[in-house]
């Protein structure tokens, strides 16, 4: 074996090691350790960690707080779902020959890249009952008659902290169906183009078997977002009024640091991973077994 071989062969050694080593570090050890706490009843700052079984998981089931704040979370799965398609067809527009194209591309992008902290305080500002601009808006439009408390009015605050957190993530998704449309030949759609194919049937039989993946991955990301929704609903409602606006993730953290029961919190934590691995999954299947395969078989 050459020195050069030798040198290629101990990169790639190298290479698989640091990051297995990095996954193994902070990411499998870590949820070792927390699925060994989920048994037991410490409070966060005690010695001792007494091992109680399966009462956590018990008591997680039994807890309707806990599956009221996972019915919250569905909210903003629905929302971000639907928005989906409205992101592809931003993206469409964005990817078409229309002036100032990069402008727009920089504006639907730049929430995102706002910390969520200063658009949850931006937000709450303007979803204020005293002096708001939302409720100031409304008057100046003969709509008086729909104010409310956004915020503390049970049957609506969960659609307004999904506004929000759509208004933040949505430029991320349709930034990445930017990235996947511009990646379709485009020899094949001047193909289509000549052959008189009109620009729907192109964006249903070309574009959209080209950038499923990016779907799948906008999907997941969903499904993972909408699941550890945390920071809008901790800063604009704190999860009140009660739990009426608490999500999974808000209500584990709650019971860690609100309630020193770092061992329910942990047993909830490791719900939640299994959870997105569950729904990653299925949704896997759905599209690469179902999906994919039937139209690589057309």
């Amino acid at each position: 074996m050459t020195k050069l071989n030798k040198q290629r062969k101990l990169f790639i050694v190298l290479s698989l090691l640091v990051p297995m080593a990095l996954l193994i570090a902070f990411v499998v050890v870590p949820a070792m350790d927390l699925f060994r706490m989920s048994f037991t009843n410490w409070d966060g700052y005690s010695p001792d960690k007494d091992f109680i079984g399966f009462d956590n998981y018990i008591a997680m089931f039994k807890n309707k707080d806990l599956w009221m704040s996972l019915k919250n979370n569905a909210v903003y799965f629905v929302a971000h779902l639907f928005m989906i398609v409205v992101e592809l067809a931003i993206a469409v527009i964005l990817t078409s020959k229309l002036k100032a194209a990069k402008f727009y591309k920089t504006m639907v992008f730049m929430p995102y890249i706002i910390n969520g902290v200063a658009i949850a305080y931006a937000f709450s500002y303007f979803f204020s009952p005293i002096n708001g601009a939302f409720d100031a808006i409304l008057t100046s439009v003969g709509l008086e008659g729909w104010i409310r408390s956004w915020l503390s009015d049970e049957a609506v605050v969960n659609f307004v902290l999904a506004f929000v957190s759509l208004w933040k993530y949505s430029g991320y998704h349709i930034i990445l169906f930017i990235a996947a449309l511009q990646s379709v030949p485009q020899d094949i759609m001047e193909a289509a183009k000549v052959d008189g194919a009109s620009s729907l049937q192109m964006f249903r039989y070309i574009q959209v078997p080209a950038i499923m993946l990016m779907v799948d991955y906008v999907l997941f990301d969903n499904i993972r977002g909408a699941l550890q929704v945390f920071d809008i609903p901790f800063v604009m409602t704190a999860g009140g009024p009660g739990y009426a606006s608490s999500t999974f993730t808000l209500y584990t953290i709650k019971t860690a640091f609100t309630f020193s029961n770092f061992g329910l919190a942990s047993t909830m934590a490791i719900a939640i991973m299994v959870m997105i691995v569950i729904i990653y999954v299925v949704q896997n299947y759905i599209i690469h077994g179902l999906i994919l395969k039937d139209r690589g078989n057309k």
